[in-house]
C-alpha cells in the first residue's frame, strides 16, 4: 500500500485506514489504485469475512478527490485533461462500482468530513453496507461549488433519496450532519464520537462473520442521540421547491419563501455554476432510471465534457488556487444556459464498445 492507505487484518476483518490527514484524506490516483487492489484481493480471500474503512484522524474520512491534481491535470493539454486525469476518473468510478457490489459486509466509519469522493467510497450497496456517522460528521456532495457535478455514483444514490432531497443536496451542495444523513438514507447507524474508540476495539475483537450484528447491537443504545433532522422538518418545502421543472423555476420558488432554510438554499445556489446546476438536475433525473453501472458510465461521459468545457478548472482556480472566491462561470448567468448546452454534456464521447467503463455490470 501507499503511504496514505494502511491495511491490516484483525479477526478475519480487513481494516483499511486512510492516512493523509493534512489533506483530509483527499483521494489521489495512487490511493484509488491501492483501495482497488486491496478490496479486489480481499473479495476473493476466504480468510476475510468483512471490511472496515476508516481514517487515522477524527477530522475526516475523506474530503473528496485531490482537486489540485484536477487543476494541474486539466491544464496539461489544450483539450482539458492529461492521461493521468483520465485514468483517475475511470479508476475511481470503477472503485465505486466495486464497493457498491462488494459481496462481504463493508463498514464505513463516516466520522468528520465525508464529501464527494469520500461519499463514493462510503455509500456501497444496500446488501453489504453499514454506514456509521457521528455528531462530528459533515456530509455533502458539494461539487457544484467548484463547477463540477455530484459524481462517484451521486447520480444513483442522490436520485434515490426520499422525495426531492437528492435535488436539494446536489443543487445546493450544502453540508448536512448525522441526523440529516440518516433521514436522507445516506447513513445507517449513529455512534457518538467519544465511543468510536470502543467501536474500533469491538471490531478488532469480533470475528468478521459476526461483525454486522455486533456493530448494530453496539450502536442501538445511541439511536436517539443523533438529534432531530432539519431535512425532515423542512421536507414539505424541499419537495415543493425542488420539484419545479427547471433550476430557474426552483430558484424562483425559493425566492417566494422567506423562511431561513429556503433563503439559505437560494443564497448557496446563487454562488454555484449556473451551467453545472442545470447539468446536475438533468443528471439526477436521468440517474433515477438507470442502474449503478449505467450511472457511472454516464458520469464518466459528463466529467470528460466538463473538463473540456473548463468549468471545474475555473471553479478550482477561484476557490483553491487563487482563492479569490470569484469564479467566472461560463455562462455567467442562469438565463444564458439553454437546453442544448446541457444536452451536450450527455452526448457520447466514446462508442459503447470503447467506453472506459464498458466492463461494469
Amino acid at each position: 500500500m501507499s503511504e496514505f492507505v494502511q491495511t491490516r487484518i484483525a479477526n478475519r476483518t480487513g481494516v483499511i485506514t486512510l492516512d493523509r490527514p493534512k489533506a483530509l484524506n483527499s483521494l489521489s490516483l495512487a490511493m484509488v489504485r491501492d483501495l482497488t487492489g486491496v478490496l479486489s484481493a480481499w473479495r476473493e480471500d476466504a480468510g476475510i469475512d468483512a471490511v472496515v474503512i476508516g481514517s487515522s484522524s477524527d477530522k475526516a474520512l475523506c474530503a473528496g478527490g485531490d482537486i489540485r491534481f484536477f487543476h494541474d491535470g486539466g491544464h496539461a493539454t489544450p483539450t482539458g485533461g492529461s492521461a493521468l486525469l483520465e485514468d483517475f476518473f475511470t479508476e475511481e468510478y470503477a472503485l465505486n462500482h466495486l464497493i457498491h457490489f462488494y459481496p462481504k459486509p463493508y463498514i464505513a466509519l463516516m466520522d468528520g468530513v465525508v464529501m464527494g469522493g469520500g461519499m463514493g467510497i462510503a455509500q456501497g450497496g444496500p446488501d453489504c453496507r453499514i454506514r456509521i456517522v457521528t455528531e462530528k460528521t459533515r456530509m455533502a456532495m458539494p461539487e457544484v461549488n467548484i463547477g463540477l457535478f455530484p459524481d462517484v455514483g451521486g447520480s444513483y444514490f442522490l436520485s434515490r433519496a426520499p422525495g426531492q432531497l437528492g435535488q436539494y443536496l446536489g443543487l445546493t451542495g450544502l453540508t448536512i450532519g448525522a441526523a440529516d444523513a440518516l433521514y436522507a438514507g445516506l447513513a445507517d447507524l449513529f455512534v457518538p464520537q467519544a465511543q468510536m474508540g470502543a467501536l474500533k476495539a469491538l471490531i478488532d475483537a469480533t470475528p468478521g462473520a459476526q461483525l454486522r450484528a455486533a456493530i448494530a447491537a453496539f450502536a442501538a443504545p445511541f439511536a436517539a442521540d443523533a438529534g432531530a433532522s432539519s431535512l425532515q422538518a423542512q421536507r414539505a418545502g424541499i419537495d415543493r421547491h425542488f420539484a419545479a421543472d427547471s433550476v430557474a423555476a426552483i430558484m424562483a420558488s425559493l425566492e417566494g419563501d422567506d423562511g431561513e432554510f429556503a433563503q439559505k438554499a437560494l443564497a448557496a445556489m446563487r454562488q454555484r455554476s449556473p451551467l453545472m446546476m442545470c447539468v446536475t438536475r438533468e443528471l439526477l433525473e436521468r440517474g433515477a432510471a438507470l442502474d449503478v453501472a449505467d450511472c457511472l458510465r454516464m458520469e464518466r461521459t459528463v466529467v470528460r465534457h466538463n473538463f473540456e468545457h473548463g468549468e471545474v478548472l475555473e471553479g478550482v482556480r477561484a476557490l483553491v488556487i487563487d482563492k479569490d472566491n470569484a469564479p467566472r462561470w461560463n455562462p455567467p448567468s442562469l438565463d444564458q444556459v439553454d437546453a442544448q448546452m446541457v444536452a451536450r454534456f450527455f452526448a457520447p464521447v466514446w462508442p459503447a464498445a470503447a467506453h472506459p467503463l464498458r466492463h461494469l455490470d
